[in-house]
């Protein structure tokens, strides 16, 4: 990387993609449990499925930082776990197998064979694995395929061996699939194409004549090679195989999915082919055919079925009849195939059937839904059609069939995994008045487009909330022996009293505990085998198994005001700043250590940490003094109350909390302190257990509230509960250990405690004012919260109202129907009854019509009313492209919506008849909109902008100014600026930003006194822009359609020559540079990010937070670029980077440094997702980069998290 570069960015994800590209279903773990392993992008993601609760939870993700391209899974014959085989980008082979001890993939084997990169000619694009695990055949889209066999030593390990060629040249392979054929020599079926005739044909006649085949490679186990066994022709649609089972299971041989049918194919049977169901309706055409998608094969004793999906989401399913012997047992001979339509999902990337009767759909693009099955479909009215009717030849034609679709029968939907994939557009905006910005983004396709909304917190379920007859000041929950399961009373304090309930079916008020109810109480905690202990302003209640009561007064004239208890010990601070220590003796008593503790200043709280396992004290007693300091004492018998250490705050502390938690430096558990100010801001420090200094502090502004402090539980593992204006919970993250402390999405409490009941094992109890609230924590892995809203067809762009909070949509879908022409076919007089049937769009999809589109724009409040409030749709085959809330000088800086269409558009080769741009007016605070009039322009405005009281707009290569008119709008200025296509403008004062579609970013200077658009500077490299945003005045960042992201700055000297005063002749007449603009733009950072932005913008993400630069991908992703301030943080995580990449090298064998650096060398950027995988490697290579580094462990980590906790989330 050149470090001349001026700036430097850190790279960061704060969402992963969503889209799975593949999903693939194995007992990865060696257990009988089977889990599904899905690719997005770079990450490779392991899922447990419970069936029990019907859910499916992350186990783990793992960046390989390379492209996965394909995923196999294979088990060797005997064994029970299954390994998975990843075809990437990095021209080698991998295997890689889960640990489940460790909760990590390891790479077994890593074979170069290629260069890397995605090619024509170099294999890794199709992989197909024997049935049996004995070998698998990895190819390329043309000529190579490589055979490896897969055995094992004499140590039961995993061997593979030097790749057997079976190469061909001229051909392409369309698909690739392994033979099921039991114990015999493994064999590979694909799909080929020989072009080496049509290539020397100049007149197409060899090219209309190509044939498709149906290959099958056998790799000889005896002579280790592989031979071109069996080809034969098959229909020149065909593009998908699927494995037919055979050996004892049955036929063996392929399914061959074309466009309109399905053929079995084998080498030594007859050929069998049906025709895929068309849909029957008064809105489909009858003559549009349907292809295959996706599909699975499921065996189950004696029996097995494919579950084929067409692209209309429809699942057919398809089974194969045998011949039968005289004794009525089936052959290996197939008698006929058939199929029968199932149920309608969303259209899939995968299909997944698990052996506990669930349905896995990694869809194309929405959520993932995971099905159940209620029945297999046997017994339903559905025709089944079969292969006697249909002729085996390819060529001969026949008459189509017709299924009417339904709502599903056989599967019903029992959890859908929120994916943002597509995410069309994203803006980062607070609207809530929160202290942190939400993030509003667009996503999805069609039916199932969504409008989303992100904030940053974890979910909460809330059991009971009920009201209380005062306001209480504190809660406390407690159980009566140390073996009770679960707790027994909740203990309220009020200001003038006690309250306490018991837990039971029903929570209800109980007088006979012992508990003093005439005054409030400070703390309660059950004390040694089976007694209870009450800390209240005038003493110390020890309430003992048989009732008997002790009671410990208060010295005169002294009250306490802070205590802490753990099940051995107790610490009070009286009013005076005296601190009395309370051990547990051995009769269960409680004794007065003899000396009292004078403090510096009053204090303010006290924490005990826990008694350890094993031990019968905690070491430390931590102080909390108004002097704004915090110290630690002994309990140590000899030194019982000595000062050990004393940390100075900011702030005066209100609330303390000593606690063990896991650690990713050190492996294990270790001691932390954790300290609430009343200035609202959180640290936390490591204790040393054994010298009790303190250490390592991090801290975070929770909010303007005094923070307080409560220890809880959560998914067995402790964690804190920290209550400032909002709650938020620390915890280790389940994967990498690290600490973590997100928001909750609840309502401010004032005070928490844990709660265990029957009912709720695990749960949490708060009080909000008068409000008691028992609520739970059940998912750690997401932090981001999305709330949605159902939109109608795919979102293209949306722009915000620009005082009230609420978005306008613009959606259109190509190829569908619009609503006013499937109303016109419904309401046809000579529709039959039954094709009248109007389905669900969201499950079924829209009615789809050649050259047809659908669009509307939508009014959404994302924040009131949670709905859409408007819709108004474009009539005339009309498709909005593009929107912008502009104010128009003229009309009194009234504000106006603008949006952009074309009409009869066809996406390629990219054609219309015209563009036109319609103006509507905001009605009711912007809740309704009033269409006002629309203009003819010649080409569809791809970009609209609001520019200094005036409309400016990029209509093809030209670039407008408009005005507001009676009647249409005015043209004003114009310019042709861009060689091919705008896309995209930025303005910040009289400069505007032009994006091309092909030829990166233009600056523009508008000369006013002139009214002249003059281009001053232009890049040096043909960028496919998606997306760009004005970083300052000189600067802007962009995206690209090969996924990378850019800052391009223009030269001082020609940006302020562009702003010199006058009319502009100076740069009109300036001479061209090599055809283009005079000045050429810098590129400051560049950085390949495997996703394609389709937004960029510059803003904050949390309270008091830098600004950064958020992007979102296609895919789903959400990402951010921080900039560095100093030059010791550059060079210090440049050299981290450098470590990690040699240390951690990438699982698929992918270089880290080539990958980020894909089209463009990487420049400037710095991947903070390489350098969070730093806490999860093992503690000698943490050591020995700490040690290069001269750094500790500890302090790399606090940097790695620090970087990412002061920006985002």
């Amino acid at each position: 990387m050149a470090t001349t570069s001026s700036m430097f960015m850190y790279s960061l994800t704060i969402q992963p993609p969503s889209a799975v590209t593949q999903a693939v279903l194995g007992q990865f773990a060696g257990t009988k449990e089977q889990q599904i392993v899905t690719a997005s992008g770079s990450r490779l993601t392991l899922h447990r499925p419970d069936p029990v609760q019907g859910k499916i939870s992350t186990l783990l993700t793992h960046d390989v930082f390379g492209i996965i391209r394909t995923l196999a899974v294979f088990r060797l014959s005997g064994s029970n776990k299954d390994y998975i085989i990843i075809g990437s980008d990095s021209g080698r082979i991998t295997i890689v197998e889960y640990i489940p001890a460790q909760n990590k993939f390891s790479r077994l084997h890593l074979e170069t064979f290629g260069k890397s990169g995605i090619r024509r000619v170099i294999p890794g694009q199709y992989l197909a694995v024997d049935p049996k695990g004995r070998a698998c055949l990895i190819a390329s889209v043309e000529k190579n395929k490589l055979v490896y066999v897969l055995n094992r030593n004499a140590q039961a390990e995993l061997t593979i061996s030097s790749p057997l060629e079976a190469h061909k040249a001229q051909t392409l392979v369309f698909a690739l699939v392994a033979l099921d054929v039991g114990y015999e020599n493994p064999v590979f079926a694909a799909l080929e194409v020989d072009y080496s005739e049509s290539d020397q044909d100049p007149t197409g006649q060899a090219f209309e004549e190509i044939e498709k085949s149906l290959v099958y490679y056998e790799l000889d186990l005896g002579l280790n090679h592989v031979v071109r066994k069996w080809s034969d022709p098959v229909d020149r649609t065909a593009s998908m195989l699927f494995q037919v089972p055979g050996g004892a299971d049955g036929p063996s041989g392929v399914l061959v999915c074309g466009e309109d049918n399905i053929t079995y194919r084998h080498s030594n049977q007859e050929a069998f082919r049906v025709a895929i169901p068309r849909r029957r309706g008064a809105t489909e055409d009858p003559q549009r055919k349907r292809f295959i998608v996706a599909g699975v094969m499921h065996k189950m004793r004696g029996a097995f079925f494919f579950l084929l999906q067409s692209e209309d989401g429809d699942l057919f399913k398809v089974t194969l009849d045998m011949v039968e012997d005289d004794n009525g047992q089936p052959t290996g001979e197939v008698k006929r195939l058939k199929i029968k339509y199932f149920d309608t999902v969303p259209t899939a990337s995968s299909l997944c059937i698990l052996k506990s009767g669930f349905l896995f759909v990694a869809s194309e693009t929405g959520n993932h839904h995971f099905y159940q099955f209620e029945k297999l479909g046997d017994d339903d009215e559905e025709t089944e059609y079969d292969s006697d009717a249909f002729p085996a030849d390819p060529t001969e034609s026949y008459t189509p069939i017709y299924f009417h679709p339904r709502v599903a029968e056989n599967v019903n939907l029992v959890e859908s995994i929120d994916s943002m994939n597509p995410i069309m557009d994203c803006k980062a905006i607070n609207l809530t008045e929160e202290d942190a910005p939400q993030i509003f983004s667009i996503c999805g396709t069609g039916a199932r487009s969504t409008f989303r909304t992100l904030r940053h917190g974890l979910e909460v379920s809330e059991i009971v909330e009920s009201e209380l007859p005062g306001v209480p000041s504190a809660v406390w929950t407690t159980k009566i022996t140390r073996n009770d399961e679960f707790d027994a009373y909740i203990i309220l304090s009020f200001s003038n009293g006690t309250l306490v309930l018991s837990i039971g079916e029903t929570v209800e008020e109980v007088t006979d505990t012992g508990f003093l109810s005439s005054a409030p109480t400070l703390a309660v905690q059950q004390l040694g085998e089976d007694g209870l202990i009450q800390v209240h302003p005038k003493g110390i209640r020890h309430i003992r198994a048989d009732r008997r009561v002790n009671e410990w007064p208060a010295p005169q004239h002294r009250s306490i005001v802070a205590a802490s208890t753990n099940e051995r010990q107790v610490a009070v601070a009286l009013s005076s700043g005296e601190i009395v220590y309370f051990e547990m003796d051995t009769d269960g008593s409680l004794a007065e250590y003899d000396e009292k503790r004078e403090m510096s200043g009053t204090v303010t709280c006290l924490s005990l940490g826990e008694v350890p396992e094993g031990r019968v004290r905690s070491q430390y007693l931590a102080v909390g003094c108004d002097d704004s300091t915090v110290r630690i004492l002994s309990l140590d018998p000899d030194s019982t109350l000595e000062n050990k250490s004393v940390q100075a705050l900011t702030s005066a502390p209100s609330a303390l909390s000593i606690m063990a938690m896991s650690d990713s430096s050190s492996g294990g558990s270790t001691l932390y302190l954790h300290i609430g100010l009343y200035s609202g801001v959180y640290l936390r420090t490591v204790l040393d257990e054994v010298t009790g200094e303190l250490s390592d502090t991090r801290t975070r502004f929770l909010g303007p509230k005094p923070a307080k402090l409560f220890r809880v539980a959560v998914q067995g593992q402790p964690a804190v509960l920290a209550l400032s204006s909002r709650p938020w919970l620390g915890y280790s993250d389940p994967q990498t250990k690290g600490f973590m402390l997100t928001p909750l999405n609840y309502v401010g409490l004032e005070w928490g405690w844990n709660f265990s009941s029957e009912q709720c094992q695990e749960g949490m109890v708060g009080i909000q004012g008068q409000n008691l609230r028992i609520f739970t924590i059940e998912k750690l892995t997401e932090n981001l919260l999305q709330e949605t809203i159902p939109l109608s067809y795919t979102p293209r762009h949306f722009v915000k109202h620009p005082d009230q909070p609420l978005f306008y949509v613009a959606e259109s879908d190509n190829n569908i129907l619009s609503d006013a022409t499937t109303k016109r076919l419904l309401g046809d007089p000579s529709v039959v009854n039954g094709d009248a049937t109007i389905l669900p769009p969201d499950d079924f999809g829209y009615p789809r019509g050649k050259g047809h589109w659908a669009s509307c724009i939508h009014v959404v409040d994302p924040v009131n009313a949670k709905e859409s409030l408007q819709r108004i749709d474009f009539e005339d085959n009309e498709a909005a492209v593009s929107m912008a809330t502009v104010n128009f000088s003229s009309q009194d800086d009234e504000t106006f919506l603008v949006v952009g269409t074309g009409k009869d558009m066809i996406v390629s080769p990219r054609s219309f008849t015209a563009g036109f741009i319609h103006v509507y007016r905001f009605q009711e605070d912007g809740k309704e909109l009033e269409f006002i009039h629309k203009t003819k322009v010649e080409e569809p405005p791809l970009a609209l902008l609001a520019f200094q009281g005036r409309l400016l707009a990029g209509i093809g290569t030209n670039l407008r100014i408009y005005d507001l008119g009676m009647k249409q709008l005015l043209r004003k200025a114009q310019a042709q600026v861009v060689p091919t296509l705008i896309v995209g403008l930025q303005t910040q004062g009289s400069r505007i930003i032009v994006s091309d579609v092909q030829e990166s970013v233009v600056y523009v200077v508008y000369k006013f006194q002139d009214n002249r658009l003059i281009a001053f500077a232009d890049d040096v490299i043909a960028r496919w822009t998606t997306c760009s945003t004005m970083v300052d005045y000189e600067t802007v960042a962009g995206g690209d359609k090969f996924g990378n992201l850019w800052l391009l700055r223009c030269p001082t000297k020609a940006s302020e020559e562009a702003d010199e005063e006058g009319g502009g002749a100076h740069l009109v007449h300036e001479r061209q540079y090599l055809q283009g603009a005079p000045n050429r733009l810098h590129l400051m950072c560049h950085f390949f990010t495997q996703d394609i932005p389709t937004s960029v913008q510059k803003t904050s993400l949390v309270a008091g937070g830098r600004d950064v630069i958020l992007w979102s991908g296609l895919q789903g992703t959400l990402g951010i670029f921080v900039p560095f301030s100093s030059r010791e943080d550059v060079d210090f995580f440049q050299s981290l980077e450098q470590h990690m990449r040699a240390e951690d090298a990438p699982l698929a064998g992918r270089d880290h440094l080539i990958y980020r650096g894909y089209y463009v060398p990487v420049k400037g950027v710095i991947d903070g997702d390489l350098c969070e995988r730093f806490p999860l490697l093992p503690i000698d290579k943490k050591q020995m980069i700490a040690a290069e580094l001269d750094r500790s462990v500890r302090e790399i980590e606090r940097k790695i998290s620090d970087i990412r906790t002061r920006v985002a989330y």
